[in-house]
């Protein structure tokens, strides 16, 4: 096999069945069976496909499948040829994000770790796609498609977990050099050595590093640059099994946002104009401006790749002037995506920076002949940020309605940034100037995962254990200085943010976050008959604490906020603008704002699991598995629900319950690898998101109980050693139970807010959800791969196809408005009365109901170069790739949550990834 140097080495150092994240839920899935260390060449799986004879539906992939991929390329991009598993790539290369889902499970549901450690962000558990581990250092990758271990380090994976382990260091020296080019300038180096072993207790140890810079792929502007570093040190203890090993790993992340555009195909910009009053004849329908595609607010998605690049016009802020009121330049570039946009202001133009680094152990101690402990211990930084620009204000905040505001304020007021100072260096303050204002996140993070096992007998043992993730989570939004192109001085304002004239650092948001997860368990494992029957039961209880302080005024029940660039400011601030509450305790009515404020929320649960595994006969078992999943609220989620008294039904948030059923059949022999299963997953209080792109807000809603359930099938087959198929598919069915509350009627109706929806004053207003499927995720996936060996060449071919996926929960078209809606629809001549007194409107599609299914075929070719007397035995060669082969145009990613069908809000979806070539050298010594 043509492995990479260490590669195979390091996995044959491995129990054959070492698939779980932390160290003793790997041994715990060999109790029963023979740690046999394998001393030959034997493949894991067939063709690099696995699948483990454990009570979870799991999926394997191991370096053999790894290796052929393109060099550098996100491990979630790497899973997407599993069953179950949909990801869409921003990109060819792998570093520009993407988005992720398993059985309909969206990113934030599902566990991600490395090592054993989550790498889920702590406030919202998003994944981040762009910032995992070099590949080629990936052992294996193995996916519970329905399921968690009992010490998973997770509040939020309510169903799905996706685990990969690195690999350990070789005996004997090695090192391995990997050079990449690619179309779209794509540029890659990655070397690794191996020390062998330096000490005579063993002690041994690898290192590497890797840089990757290409442009963006769907635009004239953007360029990434990637840069990523990891070692490990690893120490044998005694004889036997024990160890104890210590990894590092940076890294770090250049890049601009960039094909995301509105989910629209409406051609022009639509307006109306008459309809106003009662007993008004119907509005008139005005066609205007060409929308062309882009990924700006007036833009459109593009019909096919033919619109593509789109461009990005360069532009130059313009020049200060002393005593004039400067207003920032738009650009005036015709056909341009950021045509009409502030100069630096469009999206393509915003970076997307990210630091991430860990130190992470592993270990294993013998206390005794049946007694065992592990420890995996913990650290883990992130400094992040997204988003754009915003208009700062030289002047002063006041207000002559309502209660007056004659003192000027300073700080984030109303969505605008005032700073009472000369910013622009004119001399006045006058002006509007545009400046660069992020969502700046820092983590400091800190865990341990603990077990201690008993053994029994050789076949039945009990583990004990407890898991620690501690999340310090910083959140602020500083504003930074452009260059006079629009580009920022720096892409962290958290280094340097601009104050305002009373010293006080304006900022969009200000909060500070504890997520703290308290975790035990205890699990017990029994073979019986002859190991035919193995038995698996677990119970974990969670703790889940968060200690949430929020340092700004909270405006509405959407999160808005308003930030006074000094704590002094508040009181003032807050007698302007006084919270009162009404209503009830269940539907509470707030005026004024929810002043600066610190709250705990607190969420316990036991969490049983339970499965089977039955040998039928040597290669064929059956399986099933039980398992209880919870997600508790989300950062975002909680600090909206500040608006309302923390004693009300709106301020607590109900966390998401799972409950998880899994089945199937497997074979597993030395040509076959084959598994088929159904399973079932009942959702209690199953939350949407809906993110919008220009607001940079999250929009949260209950969907109630959600039923899902699905099929999931795949079969490798070797019949010869130098040809493999395989081929996978899933089917994914998910119903929403009941019509979802997306708003009220108004309390006191009028003729200006009566519509055919809202005639009952007060009365929820109700998404026709009642039986739909939840919005993106595929119907069905399908794929497979045939690879074959012709002497030195190897050439591979794979494809998958993604079914349709619904962009709102009600599974209708989407549609928009020519006026503003009123109780969540459009008031067009049919949708209010003659009497209405308002201005009516006039609906219109902006997209289908569902993005149509798409197929990509990628190709991979591998030339051993023996021949050239370097390294020798296959570790040296020439690989070519090349991605999306027949240049599919499709949509890209999309994560659904949006529940409206009529919206003047467009969903922004990213548009999907293009054909790319790449070739590497691969050599090693």
């Amino acid at each position: 096999m043509n492995l990479m140097l260490g590669v195979a080495a390091a996995a044959l150092m491995l129990p054959t069945t070492a698939f779980a994240q932390s160290t003793g839920s790997a041994e715990a899935d060999n109790v029963g069976t023979t740690d046999i260390v394998v001393t030959g060449a034997r493949e894991a799986g067939v063709g690099g496909v696995d699948v483990p004879n454990t009570s979870k539906n799991k999926q394997v992939l191991n370096q053999t499948f790894i290796s052929r991929q393109t060099p550098g390329q996100t491990v979630n991009d790497i899973i997407n040829q599993l069953p179950g598993v949909s990801f869409q790539n921003n990109d060819p290369f792998g570093s520009a994000g993407g988005t992720l889902t398993i059985r309909g499970f969206d990113g934030s549901r599902i566990s991600q770790t490395f090592d054993g450690i989550p790498l889920n962000d702590t406030g919202n558990y998003a994944i981040y796609s762009n910032q995992q581990l070099d590949p080629e250092l990936i052992e294996q990758v193995n996916v519970n498609l329905g399921s968690t271990d009992p010490d998973s380090p997770t509040a939020s994976a309510s169903g799905s977990t996706v685990n990969y382990r690195t690999l350990i260091p070789t005996d004997d020296f090695g090192a391995r050099m990997i050079g990449s080019v690619g179309d779209y300038s794509f540029f890659r180096v990655f070397g690794l050595v191996n020390t062998g072993v330096l000490t005579s207790f063993g002690t041994k140890a690898w290192f590497s590093g890797s840089s990757a810079t290409n442009d963006v792929v769907f635009n004239n502007f953007g360029k990434i640059n990637k840069q990523q570093y990891n070692g490990k040190i690893y120490q044998p203890i005694g004889s036997g099994k024990d160890f104890i090993s210590i990894s590092g790993h940076y890294n770090q992340n250049r890049n601009n946002f960039f094909g995301s555009a509105p989910l629209r195909y409406d051609t022009n910009v639509f307006t109306s104009t008459g309809g106003t009053g009662a007993n008004a004849a119907a509005p008139t329908l005005n066609t205007g401006a060409v929308r062309t595609a882009g990924t700006g607010s007036l833009n459109r998605f593009p019909n096919s790749r033919d619109e593509l690049p789109y461009s990005i016009a360069r532009c130059q802020i313009a020049t200060p002037r002393a005593g004039v009121a400067d207003t920032p330049a738009l650009v005036n570039a015709p056909g341009a995506s950021n045509n009409g946009s502030g100069c630096g202001t469009s999206f393509d133009e915003r970076a997307n920076p990210s630091n991430t680094a860990n130190i992470r152990i592993n270990s294993r101690f013998s206390l005794g002949d049946k007694l065992t402990l592990f420890v995996d211990p913990s650290y883990q930084y992130t400094k992040a940020n997204g988003g754009g620009t915003v208009t700062a204000r030289e002047t002063g905040f006041t207000r002559t309605t309502g209660v007056p505001i004659a003192t000027p304020q300073y700080g984030f007021i109303g969505g605008q940034y005032y700073f009472g100072r000369d910013i622009n260096g004119d001399g006045d303050t006058l002006d509007q100037v545009t400046v660069l204002a992020p969502s700046q996140t820092q983590t400091r993070r800190y865990g341990v995962i603990a077990s201690l096992r008993y053994d029994f007998s050789d076949s039945q043992s009990i583990r004990v254990g407890y898991t620690l993730d501690y999340g310090r989570h910083r959140q602020t939004g500083e504003t930074g200085f452009l260059q006079a192109n629009g580009v920022p001085f720096d892409v962290f304002p958290v280094n340097n943010g601009i104050a305002a004239v009373n010293g006080g650092i304006i900022q969009k948001r200000n909060r500070l976050s504890k997520a703290i997860l308290n975790q035990g368990f205890a699990q017990y494992i029994g073979n019986f008959f002859e190991d035919k029957l193995r038995i698996e039961a677990s119970l974990t209880g969670k703790w889940f604490k968060r200690d949430l302080t929020n340092y700004c005024f909270v405006t509405a029940a959407n999160g808005n906020l308003d930030c006074l660039a000094t704590e002094g400011s508040n009181a003032a601030y807050a007698s302007a603008n006084p919270y009162v509450v009404g209503g009830t305790t269940a539907v509470p009515t707030i005026t004024g704002y929810a002043a600066p404020q610190q709250r705990t929320y607190k969420y316990d649960k036991l969490l049983p699991a339970g499965g089977l595994t039955y040998t039928v006969s040597g290669a064929l078992s059956i399986f099933g598995n039980y398992s209880k999943g919870i997600q508790v609220p989300g950062t975002d989620n909680l600090y909206q629900a500040f608006y309302y008294p923390q004693n009300t039904t709106p301020a607590n948030p109900t966390p998401e319950t799972t409950d998880n059923f899994d089945a199937g059949i497997r074979y597993a022999s030395g040509r076959v690898q084959a598994s088929v299963g159904p399973w079932y997953t009942r959702f209690q209080n199953r939350l949407a998101s809906a993110y919008d792109i220009d607001t940079q807000q999250t929009i949260y809603r209950n969907l109630g109980r959600v039923d899902k359930y699905g099929v999931d099938a795949s079969v490798a087959y070797r019949p010869i050693n130098e040809l493999l198929f395989y081929v996978y598919g899933s089917y994914l069915k998910s119903e929403i139970k009941t019509n979802v509350e997306i708003g009220r009627c108004p309390t006191v109706l009028t003729a200006a807010n009566t519509t055919a929806n809202c005639t009952v004053a007060g009365a929820p207003i109700l998404a026709q959800t009642a039986g739909m499927r939840e919005s993106g995720a595929p119907v069905y996936t399908f794929g497979g791969r045939v690879q074959a060996t012709l002497g030195p060449l190897e050439l591979g071919a794979q494809a998958k196809r993604t079914g349709r996926r619904y962009v709102n929960d009600q599974n209708l078209g989407n549609f928009a408005c020519t006026v503003a809606l009123v109780n969540n629809v459009c008031p067009t001549v049919a949708n209010v009365s003659a009497a209405y007194t308002g201005t009516r409107g006039i609906q219109y599609q902006t997209y289908d109901a569902f993005a149509s299914g798409y197929t990509v075929v990628d190709f991979d070719a591998r030339l051993s170069l023996d021949w050239t007397g370097i390294g020798g035995k296959n570790k040296t060669y020439l690989q070519f790739n090349v991605v999306n082969a027949f240049n599919k145009f499709y949509v890209g990613g999309f994560t659904g949550g949006q529940t409206l069908s009529v919206n003047n809000t467009i969903p922004f979806v990213q548009i999907g990834s293009p054909r790319a070539f790449i070739m590497s050298l691969n050599v090693g010594i």
